[in-house]
This record gives structure tokens, sequence and C-alpha cells, in this order.
């Protein structure tokens, strides 16, 4: 019954990404969630769920929805970069996401490319300035 709306597929996940960025999280989970219904193997209802994720800095979601698109798709570069961004944010896996966004640095689409400079920038201007938000909260003597 759902073969004959396989073809909606990208409909689905478009409209699921104009609802993410319309903070309409009810509709965004519907949206890739009737995607994935109508093609459980192509990643681009994972990568959305994620980006909804990462919206909201559920950051454990957003590396569990990107991980899982990586599972399926190893060369997903957009997957890669926004795993990177949100391992960057995340204690004890800065490095880990630089790795990869210096990889997705290289990537050939340019919209991957300008993702992974723009997430380095971050990482440089604010993650990486002193002080840290943990020694801002110490109390001076």
């Amino acid at each position: 019954m759902l073969k004959k709306y396989k073809k909606d597929f990208i409909l689905f996940a478009e409209a699921g990404f104009i609802a993410v960025n319309q903070a309409d999280e009810d509709a965004t989970v519907k949206l890739f969630k009737a995607a994935q219904l109508l093609d459980p193997e192509n990643t681009l209802s994972l990568v959305g769920l994620g980006y909804l994720y990462l919206h909201k800095l559920e950051l454990v979601k957003a590396i569990d929805s990107f991980e899982q698109a990586l599972k399926k798709d190893p060369t997903n570069e957009m997957a890669k970069a926004l795993l990177g961004i949100c391992k960057t944010m995340t204690v004890n896996q800065v490095t880990e996401g630089e790795k990869l966004l210096h990889e997705t640095e290289k990537s050939s689409d340019k919209d991957v490319k300008k993702l992974s400079n723009m997430g380095m920038n971050f990482v440089e201007k604010f993650i990486k300035k002193e002080p840290s938000p943990s020694e801002i909260r110490k109390p001076t003597k």
C-alpha cells in the first residue's frame, strides 16, 4: 500500500526541514517518521531528526540520529558534518568533532564544505576560547 506513495518521500522530507525551521517539533517528527515509513533505507529522515535535535541542543539524541544515518550510509557527508558539530559541543568529544569537521571541510559538496568551515569557526571562537564556561562560574577570591 505504501509503495504507491514512495515517490512522495522527498515532499515529506522537505516539509520536515521546513517544520524544523518553523520550530514546529510535532509536525517535524510526524513528517520525518512518515518519510521513514515510505523509504526506510533513505537516510534523509534520520538526518532531519538529528537536525531537529541539534536545534533543540539535545546533542545526545542528535548524535544518535547522525550516527544511525552514517551506519546506513557511511558516505553521507552532511550527516558527518552535523555529527562533527554536535560532538564539538559535547564535553570530551571536542577533538573527535574537530576531526570530523576537518574531514568534511575537504568535501566536493560546497554546502558541506561551508557548513564544516562554519562549524570550525564556531569551535575556534566559542568552544576553545578562554575562559571556558566552567571557568566563568568559578568564584573569585
